[in-house]
């Protein structure tokens, strides 16, 4: 939950728009699960030197991960008309995956213009696109005693990787009631030089995202 109200400021661009918005408007707000997708980028951490290494006849050479597991999701959107609208969504994975020796948690951020072609009382197909942002933090976690009676593990941070992102989205929002959706939605991420960290800058990803739509649609 912490994590979710750290991205909520990007709602505020949200907040501004509704007392400007026609009597057609709708906004929305909306939480979401699902994963993204990335290759490993080969290679590994030498669990020692922790410096690059080839994992290849080498034992202390640990090799890094694929991109995938869990991501939730916080976002919002304001949809001026039935046709043209504003989003923010935040992706990220709660819990923290294996990075070779290292511990790793992926984050997806983007503000996103929308396009809704078919727009009707139970259904809403989404267009969007944006730009955003890519943060991979990373962090160490370990373990010491004293004698046998005192034993502590410490996690460290040890460092963040940020880049730019560009951001695709094809939704269908489902209305189960006159305000409440599901919304099954397919993501593309471009992320120029995320190979430093796996082994593609396209990274798909697919969310189911719920919510609750205020307004006149």
């Amino acid at each position: 939950m912490n994590r979710t109200c750290r991205y909520l400021p990007l709602l505020s661009l949200l907040l501004f728009s509704i007392p400007y918005a026609s009597a057609q408007s709708s906004f929305d707000l909306n939480l979401g699960f699902g994963s993204a997708f990335a290759k490993a980028a080969g290679g590994g951490i030498d669990s020692n030197t922790f410096g690059s290494c080839i994992v290849a006849g080498d034992p202390t050479c640990v090799a890094t991960p694929k991109l995938s597991g869990f991501f939730l999701g916080a976002g919002g959107a304001v949809m001026l008309n039935k046709r043209f609208g504003l989003g923010v969504e935040a992706a990220f994975q709660p819990a923290k995956s294996d990075y070779s020796v290292l511990q790793y948690r992926q984050t997806f951020y983007d503000v996103n213009g929308i396009f809704s072609p078919l727009n009707q009382k139970r259904i809403a197909v989404q267009l969007q696109g944006g730009l955003g942002g890519a943060r991979t933090s990373f962090s160490i976690t370990q373990s010491g005693c004293v004698g046998t009676a005192v034993c502590s593990t410490q996690v460290q941070p040890v460092g963040t990787s940020n880049h730019f992102q560009i951001h695709a989205g094809l939704g269908v929002q489902l209305f189960v009631t006159d305000h409440m959706f599901i919304r099954p939605q397919f993501d593309l991420h471009y992320v120029p030089s995320f190979t430093d960290q796996f082994g593609t800058n396209v990274v798909p990803a697919a969310m189911v995202w719920i919510g609750y739509s205020f307004g006149d649609r």
